[in-house]
């Protein structure tokens, strides 16, 4: 049963304020107002709860991480219905979502137990160096503290209440606050009931974890402000993330901000490949542009492909296949009216020609082609920037030298991707010192959409695919986030942190 209220410090906690639910199929619900007053007391509960959980064992937190995704498990059927209700995606994919969040909580649990994210290190004390003797110096990495995290309108899942933020955060040994979206209030509720079954089953402070529903922009503004928050995990539109990261850095302690922001995610057709398996590689960027109407981070927005009689066959192909291509419901309505601001947009500028167009109108999104020259492509930043939902942009460069320019022209991706048959290695030798620059992830004959959850995963980017280079939103390495690295000189055994003692 939902309450409809904050899930704070193990209370279910009403506001004074209501809003209603926006769901893409049944009755809207009532559900509570955050306020900075909610996040204030979510924070100092987050606070109060670090010392005892920062210093549980690596087995114990993984045992409540364990915990975790069984109770979201034994609540499946509940979450996928009205997770469906609410976002308009459908049963296979919450169902997907579901498993990959359950599958995130166990590897990181597998990841802890075996201090892989410890990164320890010991430099043995040198008593008979000369001129000076060495003292002995152990590190190890250490959880920072309460850390806030976003939840995502695109992932209720997988990037929300229980997604990658608040479980790596949580295998770090940080207790969380969560902002949850209001695009899925009812779908962060009952995983918010999951987390804290798992926190009084093992009996833990109720302060490590907190959900705040709701609220205007005051309420984030508190939360990445708040001086017991010591870092943030964000997942949204480039302005809300770059206003929230400013927030953080004017703060008198300024903190990291772990912002996931926009991605266009280019594909590079090299010349064999285009002309050996253009059409299938038309098909393919139908599939993955269209997928979940275009609402993933990943979604390849931009095809690269040197001008000629077989870049005029890939965009014929890739026309049929986006035309077959039904309406699909976008996840919420402020989404779709985006998009279709997003494609004004890019129809309105110099050159641009429409190779298909639909109409679409409420919360129903159809696809969108374009193709535009490398001249006029160079010349307007508007075309390179993210446009949320299924609309692709075919990019016509004169030769290779353009294609490289273009690569070189790049604000941060989180993925790059080159289509290539081995008589392209050449000018794919050419592109990689400069896309491995320009994004966290880079791929060879494959598309970007589905991102594995595994050890050697980066889900980041330079700016403004993410606000900091050097992390990523997804598999194990995400841990690291939120930890910081102390070293230990000269101290004995009994006054190191457990996992450092006996080294």
């Amino acid at each position: 049963m939902l309450t409809g209220n904050h899930l704070i410090a193990g209370h279910w906690t009403p506001g004074d304020t209501t809003f209603l639910s926006a769901p893409a199929t049944g009755e809207p619900q009532r559900f509570s107002v955050g306020t900075p007053a909610h996040v204030d007391t979510a924070a100092r509960a987050a606070e109060a709860a670090f010392p005892s959980y920062a210093a549980l064992t690596r087995d114990q937190r993984a045992a409540f991480l364990d915990r975790i995704a069984d109770e979201i498990e034994a609540r499946g059927a509940e979450i996928t219905a009205i997770g469906t209700a609410e976002t308009g995606l459908p049963t296979a994919r919450l169902e997907g979502e579901r498993g990959r969040t359950t599958g995130q909580l166990r590897l990181f649990a597998s990841h802890i137990r075996a201090g892989s994210h410890l990164d320890r290190r010991h430099d043995a004390a040198r008593p008979d160096r000369k001129p000076a003797p060495r003292p002995d110096i152990k590190m190890v990495q250490r959880p920072i503290g309460p850390v806030a995290v976003f939840g995502a309108s695109n992932f209720p899942l997988a990037f929300s209440t229980a997604g990658g933020d608040t479980a790596s955060a949580l295998a770090a040994g940080c207790p969380v606050v969560v902002k949850g979206h209001s695009a899925h209030p009812g779908t962060a509720e009952i995983v918010a009931q999951a987390i804290d079954a798992a926190i009084k089953a093992l009996g833990l402070h109720p302060g490590v974890f907190s959900l705040v529903q709701g609220g205007k922009r005051d309420v984030g503004e508190a939360l990445v402000q708040h001086p017991l928050i010591r870092a943030v995990g964000f997942t949204g539109s480039l302005g809300g993330g770059r206003a929230l990261f400013d927030l953080c850095t004017r703060r008198p302690d300024p903190i990291p901000f772990f912002g996931e922001l926009g991605s266009v995610n280019p594909m590079f057709l090299l010349p064999a490949a285009t002309a050996a398996r253009g059409n299938a590689i038309a098909t393919g960027w139908a599939g993955s542009l269209t997928m979940g109407a275009g609402q993933f981070c990943t979604n390849p927005g931009i095809a690269v492909v040197i001008d000629g009689p077989d870049a005029d066959a890939f965009a014929t192909a890739a026309t049929e296949a986006l035309g077959q291509t039904a309406a699909q419901t976008m996840l919420t309505d402020g989404i779709a009216a985006a998009y279709r601001a997003g494609r004004d947009r890019v129809a309105a500028q110099t050159g641009v020609r429409a190779m298909l167009t639909s109409v679409c109108d409420l919360r129903q999104a159809t696809p969108y082609l374009f193709e535009v020259s490398g001249d006029d492509w160079l010349g307007n930043h508007a075309l390179a920037e993210e446009v949320f939902g299924p609309l692709g942009l075919i990019l016509r460069v004169r030769d290779a030298d353009q294609m490289l320019a273009v690569a070189q022209s790049l604000e941060g991706q989180l993925t790059c991707t080159l289509h290539m048959d081995d008589a392209d290695m050449a000018l794919a030798q050419t592109l990689m010192p400069v896309l491995e620059r320009k994004a966290g992830r880079i791929l060879a004959n494959g598309f970007p959409t589905g991102v594995e959850v595994v050890d050697a995963q980066v889900h980041g980017g330079p700016y403004p695919a993410s606000t900091n280079f050097g992390a990523t939103s997804v598999g194990t390495l995400s841990i690291r986030r939120w930890l910081r690295p102390v070293a230990y000189q000269n101290l004995p055994d009994a006054l190191l942190p457990a996992d450092l003692q006996g080294l």
